[in-house]
């Protein structure tokens, strides 16, 4: 039975994640980062991939808690079950911020009456592919299989068993009983790590989550839905180097039964400025500044070798795979880990980098010195190439084309850098030259990459399709939002791309300039886009109602994925989705009046 993709939670260490199903089901984990190869692959197959259920004994496959929520402000999962008999419990799932290895801790606590509870795991190493040997240890379990090693014990300890390549625990609970289980990954050539109390470690992930959300500085009707965005896009943050990954898994599709399916473990470019600002206009500052730290450091070298998204750590290479014994998420293949579209030409990232960087110096974060000479060696070879077709940021796998929102990117990178001069005369820089460019670039967009006769802005010169890219051309500063091109683009996307109120990034109705077959959902970013690019042409109730409407699609956590079907009412795609959660802190943010926009579209 595979779950719909909104039946998930996500836990995580700011390391690593898993998915929690409301079956009680982590089908999902992937240690120890959230590129590994996961050992919980349940998602993408089936149970005999590796999954953990903790549900009452007797519960069928499939079967649903009660009602489950996080603990106000944190990423502490309770799930409540209710028995026939009028028994209950919960299980709380989290994953402490981790010293050394990383734990997953599942605490049953009794509510009323008593209940038998089973919990049934299966580790699978390598994406379900390998069976571990496990051995009891005095009255733990060890698992091996090659380089990755897992302890499980509970505490206090209760009666486990194998069985079927299984490890169960049976046990009862009453009101106020506690047991404790911790699976502790390490490398299986090192020693067993220290083990951690699961208790206190529960009052200090609280403690720190609780301390972390509370910095929030908005304050908006909207708080709940933007506190629970930032703690998302805080857990798909990787501690050690500040990168944010664009979402917890791979393969989800964005057509059930299609094709569609990427690895979105990684951290890309394009998501940079509109992360940081996020986090600059919620209190954040610590964290943007290690989001741009780690920015500043996987963008240097030559800036040829620029990459649309690099490892959490900044690695470059990201080689793109299939594995075959994985049948899908629904019968949804090939699942695919790596990502081939790393070695594309987007020349749009240029653009959103050194906005970025321009934003963060607008927010008032220190410029390293180093900063500006790799933002000139960008500048040099943007200057030389922004002519060049490319593949756009979808990151089509057609033919490159001349992208409009590509070409606008490049229209930025030029601004940010003659604002920045003028800002900074002290700077090196050649600002005429940057200025010759941004009326270049601008000059042509408008030439060739707009649509007179039905008043738009396209997908790319000469085309008749359209992108909702075409959206952020008010928000960066391209045009004024009164601008009539402006306003006819956006009436134009939303009802061309419009599905059901929300909004498709592009139609790939007919012959798709992705060369793929198949489908997509509504892109949820893009739908947000919509929103803001209403409420700066004037029709805020528009807005409004849209933004609404989108909240109404998160899950019972308030959690999105990167797609929506309307029709079905299921999310689709990768989740949590990064660029999801952003999408919506910025429109509540714009929406409230926290920030006045972009300081260069002001």
């Amino acid at each position: 039975m595979t779950q719909p993709i909104e039946d998930y939670a996500l836990i995580g260490d700011l390391m690593t994640s898993g998915l929690v199903g409301c079956d009680g089901s982590i089908d999902w984990l992937c240690l120890p980062r959230f590129d590994s190869s996961a050992c919980f692959t349940a998602l993408l197959g089936d149970k005999e991939n590796g999954h953990w259920r903790i549900a009452p004994a007797g519960a069928a496959e499939g079967e649903r808690c009660t009602r489950r929520s996080y603990v106000d402000g944190t990423l502490v999962l309770e799930s409540y079950w209710e028995t026939p008999d009028g028994g209950a419990f919960k299980v709380i799932d989290f994953m402490p911020q981790r010293d050394s290895a990383p734990d997953v801790m599942r605490i049953v606590e009794g509510i009323s009456g008593e209940v038998t509870v089973l919990s049934v795991l299966r580790l699978r190493f390598d994406y379900g592919h390998v069976v571990p040997w496990v051995r009891r240890s005095g009255d733990d379990r060890v698992a091996v299989a090659g380089p990755d090693s897992a302890w499980f014990r509970s505490q206090p300890p209760v009666r486990t068993w194998g069985e079927a390549n299984s490890t169960r625990s049976e046990f009862t609970v009453t009101a106020g009983e506690r047991v404790a289980f911790v699976l502790t990954w390490h490398p299986s050539h090192e020693p067993r790590p220290e083990l951690v109390d699961p208790y206190a470690a529960l009052e200090q992930t609280v403690s720190d989550w609780s301390e972390w959300s509370a910095q929030c500085t908005y304050e908006g009707p909207y708080r709940e839905a933007v506190t629970r965005s930032l703690i998302t896009l805080k857990a798909l943050t990787y501690a050690p180097t500040g990168g944010i990954a664009a979402a917890a898994t791979t393969s989800l599709p964005e057509e059930l039964g299609g094709v569609r399916n990427w690895d979105y473990r990684y951290c890309w470019l394009r998501d940079s400025t509109l992360t940081l600002g996020s986090l600059l206009a919620t209190g954040f500052q610590d964290e943007a500044r290690a989001w741009r730290r780690w920015l500043l450091r996987a963008i240097a070298g030559d800036p040829a070798d620029l990459q649309i998204m690099y490892g959490i750590a900044g690695e470059r290479r990201i080689p793109e795979a299939e594995l075959p014994w994985l049948r899908g998420y629904a019968s949804s293949a090939p699942v695919r880990v790596g990502n081939a579209a790393v070695d594309q030409l987007q020349l749009d990232v240029y653009g959103e980098v050194l906005d970025s960087l321009y934003l963060a110096r607008c927010a008032g974060i220190p410029m390293e010195k180093h900063a500006w000479r790799i933002q000139l060696a960008l500048l040099d070879f943007l200057g030389d190439n922004w002519r060049r077709p490319d593949e756009g940021l979808w990151e089509v796998r057609g033919p490159r084309r001349h992208f409009v929102h590509s070409k606008v990117m490049a229209w930025v990178a030029a601004d940010r850098a003659v604002r920045t001069l003028e800002a900074d005369p002290t700077l090196p820089g050649d600002a005429e030259r940057w200025r010759t460019m941004r009326e270049e670039v601008h000059r042509e967009v408008c030439e060739k990459g707009f649509d007179a006769e039905r008043n738009t802005f396209t997908q790319y010169y000469g085309s008749s399709e359209l992108d909702a890219a075409t959206l952020l051309i008010p928000r960066v500063g391209f045009l004024p939002p009164d601008d009539p091109r402006v306003i006819g683009t956006v009436d134009a996307v939303r009802l061309e791309l419009g599905r059901s109120g929300l909004v498709r990034r592009y139609s790939t109705e007919g012959p798709s300039v992705d060369g793929l077959p198949g489908d997509e959902g509504a892109f949820l970013a893009c739908s947000f886009w919509l929103a803001d690019a209403l409420h700066l042409t004037g029709r805020e109730k528009e807005a409004r109602e849209l933004f609404e409407r989108l909240l109404s699609v998160r899950n019972d956590l308030g959690l999105l994925a990167e797609e929506y079907d309307a029709v079905a009412g299921r999310q689709l795609g990768n989740f949590p989705q990064a660029f999801s959660h952003i999408g919506l802190v910025n429109t509540a943010l714009t929406l409230s009046a926290e920030v006045p926009g972009h300081p260069a579209a002001d």
